[in-house]
C-alpha cells in the first residue's frame, strides 16, 4: 500500500468529503478519487461508497482508516528517530489556552532562550476545540488543552495526551456574600435567581455549571459569555452575574470566591500531540520541559 494513498484515506475519514481533502492537501478532487480507487484495488476491498452527492467510507474503509492512523504515526516516528542525538532545532507551533500559556509555556520559553536558542516557539491563544482542530489539520505541533473532571473531554486515538497540572475552581460571586456550607450544590443554591457567566468559545464550564445546578434543583439562567477571566470578574463586580473562577488566583476587589466540594470542580490541563510526533527532537524537548515545570509546581509530600 502506498503511504500517500493511506494518508488520503485518513484525511477523508477526518474531513468527510473528497473536496475538503483536496483543498486541505492542495490537490484536485479527481486526484483524490483516482488515488483512493487505486488503494481499493491494492487492498482488494471497496473502501468508499456514494451517499447522495457525497461519498462515505464503507466498514472496510473505516477499518483501514483506523489502521492508517497507526501506520502513518509509526512512519513519522521512524523518520524522527534517525538522529536522536542531534541538538534540537526548529520552530514548535503551539495552540493553547491563556492560563496554560502563562503558567507552563512562558517558563519553558525562558528556559529555551537560555539553554536551547535554536528551538523557537510560535504561540497562538485558542480554546481546546480550536486547538484540537488546528492539531488535526497539522497547523500546530502542540495543543495545550483542558477539561473538567465533571466534564471529561473525549480523546481521539489519533492524538497522544500528556496530563500536566490540575487546579480547583470556585464560584465567583459579588462581595460581600455569605459562605454557605455543605456541598457544591448547597453553594450554588442561593444563586438560583442570579444570571450566570460561562465561556464563549468552550462549553466545558457550562456543562459543569449546569450539572452542579441540576444537583441543586434548578436550571441556571446563562446570560453572559466571556473567555477572559478578568472580564468575568468585572461582570461579577458590576452585578451582572456569577461564574466559575480558579481558586488559586487572586481576585479583584468586589469578588468573593466560594469553595466548591462534594463534588469539587477541578480543571485538568493537558499537552496534546499528534500520534507519532512526540519524538521530533524540538517537540520532545518542549514536552520534557513542560513535565519538569509541572513537577516543580507540585507540593513536596514531606511539606504537607
Amino acid at each position: 500500500m502506498d503511504l500517500r494513498r493511506l494518508r488520503l484515506l485518513r484525511e477523508l475519514a477526518r474531513l468527510g468529503s473528497m473536496r475538503e481533502v483536496a483543498e486541505d492537501l492542495g490537490v484536485t478532487t479527481s486526484t483524490v478519487s483516482q488515488q483512493l480507487a487505486v488503494l481499493s484495488r491494492e487492498v482488494g476491498a471497496t473502501l468508499i461508497e456514494p451517499q447522495g452527492r457525497r461519498v462515505r467510507l464503507t466498514p472496510a474503509g473505516r477499518r483501514l482508516a483506523e489502521h492508517a492512523v497507526t501506520i502513518l504515526a509509526a512512519v513519522d516516528a521512524a523518520r524522527l528517530d534517525l538522529d536522536p542525538a542531534a541538538e534540537p532545532t526548529g520552530t514548535v507551533r503551539v495552540a493553547g489556552f491563556a492560563t496554560a500559556v502563562r503558567r507552563s509555556l512562558l517558563p519553558v520559553a525562558a528556559d529555551l532562550a537560555a539553554r536551547h536558542p535554536r528551538v523557537r516557539l510560535r504561540i497562538h491563544e485558542h480554546e481546546p476545540a480550536e486547538a484540537y482542530a488546528l492539531l488535526a489539520a497539522d497547523d500546530v505541533d502542540l495543543a495545550l488543552t483542558y477539561d473538567y473532571h465533571l466534564a471529561p473531554a473525549p480523546v481521539d486515538r489519533a492524538v497522544e495526551v500528556i496530563p500536566l497540572w490540575s487546579t480547583a475552581w470556585s464560584l465567583g460571586v459579588p462581595a460581600p456574600a455569605p459562605q454557605p456550607g455543605g456541598s457544591a450544590a448547597d453553594v450554588f443554591a442561593p444563586f438560583r435567581e442570579h444570571d450566570w457567566i460561562v465561556n464563549s468559545r468552550n462549553t466545558a464550564d457550562e456543562v459543569v455549571v449546569r450539572a452542579v445546578a441540576a444537583m441543586a434543583g434548578f436550571e441556571p439562567r446563562i446570560e453572559h459569555r466571556a473567555d477572559s477571566l478578568e472580564l468575568v470578574q468585572d461582570l461579577i463586580v458590576a452585578g451582572l452575574g456569577v461564574g466559575l473562577l480558579p481558586a488559586d488566583q487572586p481576585t479583584i476587589p468586589g469578588v468573593r470566591l466560594l469553595p466548591l466540594a462534594g463534588p469539587e470542580v477541578v480543571l485538568r490541563s493537558y499537552a496534546v500531540t499528534r500520534r507519532g510526533r512526540a519524538a521530533w527532537p524540538p517537540l520532545a524537548l518542549i514536552l520534557t520541559l513542560l513535565r519538569a515545570c509541572t513537577d516543580a509546581r507540585r507540593p513536596d509530600p514531606a511539606d504537607t
